[in-house]
């Protein structure tokens, strides 16, 4: 007996999970050996090993110098903290935020959320994939999460240079506004809780 049309039953395909679901999981289970980190940025899970001594030279003096400038202000210097945004996940070599993380949790207590982070600061390490995240994909997610300042300090742009961006548009997942000042110079830091900060030859210097 053949069934009707209208009888037949009809096949319910299971729903795919779309991307960001399942780069979130799978990032969630991901156990790297000691000395790695798994970001996600822009559609993929990317694996990144820790900074060389220069890279940890810098970070240490960034680190040093803006707990001596917010001094006993509300916020504070994080350093290798997960930072979340839509199920994105980035680990900023550091970035300003409350001294309580409590105040700024992400859904699953795994890290901070981004809309409590007023400023983020990459490193730029050699070689043209991490060059590239730095300077384009992250600064593309950052602005997407409106982080309100992102900091890249640049050895490899020419003789050196920190970039300042502010005023993010994340429809756009640009920055507004860019200031460039070459190694040698100071690059201050105009809004937030770092205002005034100054990165110069001090930090820089080899």
């Amino acid at each position: 007996m053949t069934a009707l049309a209208h009888e037949v039953t009809p096949v319910v395909d299971n729903p795919v999970p779309d991307l960001d679901e399942v780069l979130w999981q799978a990032w969630k289970a991901m156990d790297l050996p000691e000395g790695y980190r798994a970001e996600i940025i822009e559609g993929a899970i990317e694996v990144s090993p820790t900074g060389r001594r220069r890279h940890m030279v810098l970070i240490n003096r960034l680190r040093r110098a803006l707990e001596k400038h917010l001094g006993s202000s509300e916020y504070t210097v994080w350093h290798d903290g997960n930072v979340f945004h839509r199920r994105k996940c980035w680990i900023p070599d550091l970035f300003v935020g409350p001294l309580d993380p409590d105040e700024i949790p992400d859904e699953e207590d795994l890290g901070v959320d981004a809309a409590g982070v007023p400023m983020v600061v990459e490193v730029v390490s050699p070689g043209r994939r991490n060059i590239e995240r730095d300077r384009v994909r992250k600064r593309r997610e950052y602005a997407r999460a409106g982080i309100p300042v992102y900091v890249i300090v640049d050895d490899f742009d020419e003789e050196g240079a920190v970039l300042v961006l502010t005023a993010p548009n994340p429809k756009k997942a640009t920055y507004e506004d860019e200031h460039r000042v070459p190694y040698g110079t100071e690059a201050i830091i105009p809004s937030g809780p770092a205002k005034g900060f100054a990165i110069g030859e001090e930090i820089t210097r080899s």
